[in-house]
């Protein structure tokens, strides 16, 4: 059965990015509603996390519009304190996302939003003046192609999004592949379950302490991005002293600098370097092939392991339902084809909330402008039948 809903702004994704945008928009009072693939809301958050996870960032930059986190949260907000944080932030400002509703075509039609819907087996169809795309960057799992993987390994494999805890990896043979925030803080927690860890570290990476980043991020409020980033490299070299002897090299740029001009932020260390300098966990290159159980590295090197964790990333899954055909706004892979601050808007009423690279806080400027300029459309257009 077919059910065609009519409404003003039409939200998919029902993570920190769609519960912020739905917020903004109901404090001013513009109906929309939400549609979610999964049963929850912030899935990702909730079902895709490991368990050791804490907000990267100082809690006042991830704070989502409206809403500050309690001034007794700690500095580092953990998984389940923000998890708590959402909730709260939905019930607050009355966000009811529709669950289990997964999209499988947008387009714009005869002036409007055309989105079809499956849910429970049955089709839904949503008619929207304004289309809000919030299912973010990190809507579908990355496992990069590898000779032998799918082949002939005989071991396990998985994508970090899968892992919780390393409980079940106790006493074997591990190769995390991925030296980000993910890669790295699961090696720990690996190595700290009794795992036999190893660290695929296929590209310079720079590691620093939250408290490092919290200093910078205040710094770069008052000095030039260069200057920041030399105070937090001495800072590093104090705390690390030089990682290259491990394996970590550090990109030519400095963390800042690097971040503003290749959109990586830098690692943050959460024991990881201290279990490397101990040889807890060693530092490998990148996978050339495998062999059964044997991994191949490009230096050939080889060791052999019991699973594999790829924490290699996400990507946008918009391509596969957003049709269309001028592609202002995506490109083929389903990112926004202009850079931050310019991002978050296309045409016809068409937006991207957390699509800017730039974590929770681009999160909240974009949920925030979004708002704002549909309820300057909706304005003009209201006084344009006024006085016409």
């Amino acid at each position: 059965m077919e059910n065609e809903i009519q409404i003003m702004a039409l939200i998919i994704g029902a993570g920190p990015a769609g519960l912020a945008t739905s917020a903004c928009l109901n404090r001013l009072n513009i109906p929309n509603i939400v549609v979610e693939r999964e049963e929850c809301s912030a899935s990702l958050w909730k079902r895709r996390s490991y368990d050791c996870l804490k907000l990267h960032l100082a809690k006042q930059y991830c704070q989502l519009p409206h809403m500050p986190f309690p001034p007794n949260a700690p500095t580092f907000v953990s998984k389940a304190g923000f998890i708590t944080y959402l909730d709260k932030y939905a019930t607050r400002f009355n966000v009811s996302p529709r669950y289990n509703r997964n999209v499988r075509s947008a387009c714009f039609k005869d002036g409007r939003w055309i989105v079809d819907v499956e849910h429970a087996a049955e089709r839904e169809v949503y008619s929207a003046e304004y289309l809000v795309v919030a299912t973010g960057e990190n809507s579908e799992g990355v496992i990069p192609e590898i000779r032998g993987l799918a082949e002939s390994f005989e071991g396990e494999y998985s994508h970090s999004s899968e892992y919780k805890n390393g409980e079940k990896f106790a006493g074997k043979h591990v190769l995390v592949v991925g030296s980000g925030n993910s890669g790295m803080e699961i090696a720990y927690d690996l190595s700290k379950w009794g795992a036999k860890v190893s660290l695929v570290v296929h590209s310079p990476v720079h590691v620093l302490t939250r408290e490092i980043v919290w200093l910078g991020m205040w710094l770069l409020r008052f000095f030039p991005v260069k200057l920041v980033d030399r105070w937090c490299l001495l800072l590093a070299k104090v705390k690390f002293g030089n990682t290259s002897r491990y394996g970590l090299i550090r990109p030519d740029k400095g963390p800042f600098m690097n971040k503003l001009v290749t959109g990586r932020s830098p690692t943050i260390d959460v024991g990881c370097v201290g279990e490397i300098k101990a040889g807890k966990i060693m530092v490998v290159q990148a996978i050339k092939r495998i062999e059964g159980k044997k991994v191949v590295f490009v230096d050939g090197n080889n060791k052999t392991v019991d699973s594999i964790v790829f924490a290699t990333g996400y990507k946008s899954s918009v391509s596969k339902w957003l049709q269309v055909d001028d592609g202002e706004l995506f490109n083929e892979n389903g990112m926004p084809k202009r850079e931050f601050p310019d991002h978050w808007k296309g045409s016809n009423g068409l937006y991207c909330v957390g699509f800017g690279r730039q974590g929770l806080a681009g999160i909240a400027r974009d949920a925030q402008s979004v708002a704002r300029d549909i309820a300057s459309l909706i304005f003009q257009r209201s006084m344009n039948k006024l006085f016409n």
